[in-house]
């Protein structure tokens, strides 16, 4: 089994706090460790070991119980998520209990939640784009809404440096609109897509089809293998072929010997001290016992997706902040966007 320290001699004081352990809290793990502090990441739900913890991944359909189906049963734990056929036998270990975690809807809309570690980096598309220049003027040029505060140009390192370690696969092309990322070699289109991308080409001059820009490995890259074209991304890959805070950003961390990883810790809030005027801890409820614990530090990451996060912080609540911690604005709560299927 990995070390990540899981049942290290308690403490409750740490250099740095990570809340949640998908792509960002991941890599938030990775940057600091590396950095040299030690490191706490919360994660509410299960341990989910690279390759051990990936049951499906080499299961045929005809090896499953239900052939790949979900039971009536499961469709009643994944009443929600079900609904965007994405949650099967293959694939529902990965996706939260929509029964056992309900939430109001007074639109459709589809919270995918993956409580385990890993988060949603075990269930993601891949696919990875820049924004170009179009993107962060756009509001400037169209007259509305607020102008972003940073260029492209700003970024740009950024990106590189993200992709050279991730690995993302793809055709430089010089496309304006789709600035060109630091790429692994291109995936092949198959014939129909060979004999669009010409029509299209011929007949809409300026227009263009390419290939997919994904973070999938096609040639190996830090001891992960490359992509074997299975179609089966969705059950884990265990040749860590695509990117994932499982089979990427973590074993990173946990080379450095600084990561501790908490699992079962759902996060009820962050500690404030109106001395310091920052804030200072983390609250947590351990799932298996019920109890309060709070651990301290004096850097803290909030990773918990975009819903989590914000009711995380509008749980933080002090007479500096009676309406959430940072929430002067009272914009806490207001415009967001969470990855969906619907």
């Amino acid at each position: 089994m990995p070390n990540y320290n899981i049942d290290a001699k308690p403490q409750t004081t740490y250099d740095a706090i990570v809340i949640g352990s998908g792509i960002s809290g991941g890599w938030a793990a990775k940057e600091l460790c590396e950095k040299g502090l030690k490191t706490l990441v919360l994660e509410r739900g299960r341990i989910v070991e690279h390759v051990k913890d990936y049951p499906t991944m080499n299961l045929d359909p005809w090896d499953m119980e239900h052939r790949g189906a979900l039971t009536p049963e499961q469709r009643q734990k994944h009443y929600k998520n079900g609904r965007a056929g994405f949650v099967s036998e293959e694939t529902e270990h990965f996706f939260a209990n929509d029964q056992e975690n309900p939430y109001t809807e007074e639109k459709p809309f589809l919270w995918v939640r993956a409580h385990q570690m890993g988060g949603r980096s075990l269930l993601w598309g891949k696919q990875t784009y820049r924004f170009s220049d179009l993107d962060f003027e756009a509001n400037a040029k169209d007259g509305h809404g607020v102008d972003w505060p940073i260029r492209y140009k700003d970024i740009e390192p950024w990106y590189t440096y993200v992709e050279k370690f991730a690995g993302i696969s793809g055709e430089a092309l010089g496309l304006p609109q789709l600035p060109d990322s630091h790429f692994l070699p291109p995936m092949e289109l198959n014939c129909v897509e060979k004999h669009v991308k010409s029509r299209i080409e011929k007949d809409f001059p300026g227009r263009h089809l390419i290939i997919g820009r994904v973070a999938h490995l096609t040639e190996p890259l830090n001891g992960r293998g490359q992509c074997q074209f299975r179609n089966r991304c969705s059950r884990g890959c265990p040749f860590g072929a695509y990117f994932s805070s499982n089979a990427v950003t973590l074993p990173a961390a946990q080379a450095t010997g600084n990561l501790t990883i908490r699992p079962y810790s759902i996060v009820q809030s962050i500690s404030y001290s109106e001395d310091q005027g920052k804030a200072t801890g983390v609250r947590i409820i351990d799932a298996e016992t019920n109890e309060d614990i709070e651990f301290n530090a004096k850097i803290i990451f909030v990773n918990a997706s975009a819903l989590s996060s914000t009711q995380i912080l509008m749980n933080s609540t002090s007479n500096r902040f009676p309406n959430g911690l940072g929430n002067d604005s009272g914009e806490l709560g207001h415009n967001l966007m969470d990855h969906t299927y619907r």
